[in-house]
This record gives structure tokens, sequence and C-alpha cells, in this order.
């Protein structure tokens, strides 16, 4: 990541080349000779070490030179070792936007030094903050690649400690809505409107349902959940409990399906996830969640992933971590004058995302 920053900071500014599209095939030529070819792939070249790769014409150190004997080659060696000190293994496009790059910024870096703008406090300056900021990302890589160097050992011993993090679960969900949908009554007409008539605004008008109709319309739902978890555990099937929970709040469409395969338990929302706890058959207490409802689990089956399916996670999560810690000492213990720079702006508030949707919105995750 930082090495293809500083290709960045390299390319940035300018319209990235274009490779230029192949020539048409001479009048006559083959037929097999023109569809051979993979499309878009450049022909295999061998290209020495020495051999040129970059031929800047009319720019040359010598300025008594004229015409073609005016003209700076860069050999493929001298390119590739500035390939490897940007990004190694820089892919074959990049490459090329590179060098289109490179071979603008040394003419322009000539005229620029002929003009003396490499001089003078601001450039010092410049020339600074550019050596931090490359020494910062140098050393960043060398810690990345120290938090890489993960044993089998400290990779065996991380499984073991948290060993309940790799089971995984197959459940059958029992969703039941927080409340009953209640159905919306038209408006009563006003005391003074004319016997038998009612005025378009009335008519039109739905009332909005009192405290008491919605304090009833989830108790009934609580109670529907009461009794579907009692019939769960008794063995009956949650498909068809889901049915049943969708109809009983007066919800249009089908239910969804109750089977939830393969579900780690860093899956689950926090409140949810003492259900990995649970034995095959078993099924467990009524969770609510005061924005969506209530949630019935019956556990199908359990098992633990053996070490070889989830060492890379591991390695990620180790070494994540070693950089996490090597950086920490680098980070924060800075105090800034709010006399100069003003007081701390706080961060704007995230922008608010609703309330968890009901389960044939919201897809499982594995």
């Amino acid at each position: 990541m930082r090495s293809q920053y500083l290709v960045c900071l390299v390319l940035a500014g300018l319209a990235y080349g274009q490779a230029a599209q192949p020539p048409a095939p001479a009048a006559g030529a083959k037929a097999e000779q023109s569809t051979s070819a993979a499309p878009n792939k450049a022909p295999e070249v061998k290209v020495g070490p020495d051999d040129a790769v970059i031929t800047l014409k009319g720019f040359c150190a010598d300025a008594k030179l004229q015409g073609d004997a005016c003209k700076t080659a860069i050999t493929r060696a001298q390119f590739e070792k500035l390939v490897e000190a940007l990004q190694p293994g820089m892919p074959l496009n990049l490459r090329r936007q590179l060098a289109t790059r490179y071979g603008l910024v040394l003419k322009m870096t000539a005229d620029a030094e002929k003009r003396g703008l490499d001089k003078g406090p601001a450039f010092e300056e410049k020339m600074y903050f550019a050596r931090l900021q490359i020494l910062s990302q140098e050393l960043g890589r060398a810690l990345q690649d120290d938090s890489n160097k993960v044993s089998d050992g400290d990779i065996e011993d991380s499984y073991k400690k948290n060993e309940i993090s790799y089971e995984q679960a197959t459940f059958a969900r029992i969703y039941i809505p927080r409340a009953k949908q209640i159905a919306p009554s038209p408006a009563k007409p006003k005391a003074d409107t004319e016997a038998g008539a009612k005025s378009a605004a009335t008519t039109n008008a739905e009332q909005t349902p009192t405290e008491e109709q919605k304090k009833a319309a989830a108790e009934a739902m609580k109670k529907v959940a009461t009794d579907l978890r009692a019939r769960a555990a008794a063995g009956e099937d949650p498909d068809k409990l889901e049915k049943e929970a969708y109809a009983a709040a007066g919800l249009p469409g089908t239910a969804p399906t109750t089977k939830m395969e393969k579900t780690r338990r860093s899956a689950l929302p926090p409140n949810h996830q003492a259900i990995m706890d649970l034995k095959p058959g078993e099924v467990s207490e009524l969770i609510f969640d005061p924005n969506n409802g209530y949630y019935i689990y019956k556990m199908v089956s359990k098992e633990t992933l053996p070490l070889d399916a989830v060492k890379p996670d591991i390695l990620k999560s180790l070494s994540s971590q070693r950089y996490r810690d090597s950086m920490q000492s680098f980070q924060g213990n800075v105090d800034l004058n709010d006399a100069y720079f003003g007081p701390v702006q706080n961060p704007p508030m995230p922008p608010h995302r609703g309330p968890m949707p009901p389960p044939q919105e919201r897809p499982d995750r594995d």
C-alpha cells in the first residue's frame, strides 16, 4: 500500500499514458495470422539489461548535440531499479504509465534546474518534508514485514486460546415481529358536519394509531412469541412457526426461511452470541430486539473448524495486531497549541442507518 502511494505521487498531475493500438494487418496477410495472437497481449520481446526501454529524443546533457544525435536512453536495468524501489512486482500497465511520467519529469527537472528552482528555502523545506514522508513510509513497510513474521507455534497458540471463535453452527432461526400491524381506520366526521355528508378531507383522512393500540399490538406479538418458543422447544417445525408469526403480525408476503448455515460467533449480534453454546436440538430463550422483535434459535449442528482451515485468518489477525502494536508508540502524545490552531473540531455524527432490518432484508453472513 505504501509503495503504491509512492507510485501515485510520481504519477499524480498528468493523464496516464495509453498503449498504442496494434497496427492493422497488411493486405494479403493470412487470416490465421491475424487471429492467432491473443487480443491486447504484447508480443514477447527479449530485452537485455543494457537495452534501452525509454528513449528521450531531443533531450541530452550536451547542448551542442542536435537532431537525432541528441537523445537520452534509459536502460532496462536503470528503469527496473526505480520500479523495484517504488513498487516491487509492478504490473506492466502501471510500468508504462510510470515510464511516460518518468520521461516527462526528467525533462521538466532539467529545465527547472536551469532556472534555479532547486535553490532557496522553500525548496529545501519541501525536500526536507519529502524525506520525512519517504522515511516514514519505509519504516512502515519494514514494520509490516516484521509483523508478517508469524511462526507456526504462534498460530497454534492463538488457535488454542480462541478455539470457540472457530466454531460454526447451523441454526433454525424464527423471527417474530415486535408488534402486530394496525389497520388504519377512517377519521370520524366533525360534529358540525351535515348529517349524512362528509367533507373530502375527513373522508380521506385516517386516524393515527393511539398509544393504547400500539401497546396492545406489541403485547399481542409478545404472547405469540412466547407461545411459538414453547412449541419450538416441543419440536414443531421452525418454518411452520415462522409462517404463523408473519400471519399473526399481519405482514404481507412470504415468510423467510429459518435456516442459517455455517454461522460463526463473530457473525452474530453481541446479544445473540450465547446461542453458540446450545447443544444440537436445543432451543434458545426468547431474544428481544427493541427495534425489530423477537428471535428464537434452534441448534441443528455445530463443529469446530480445524487449524488448517483457519490458519490464513489467524495469520492475518496476528500480523495486523502486531503492526498496530508496533505503530502505537509513534501515535499520540502530540500537543497542539489551540491558540494557534484553533479549538478541536468535533467529527461529524455518522449518518443514521435506522434499525436492523428484519431477516428477509438482512442476508445472513457465513
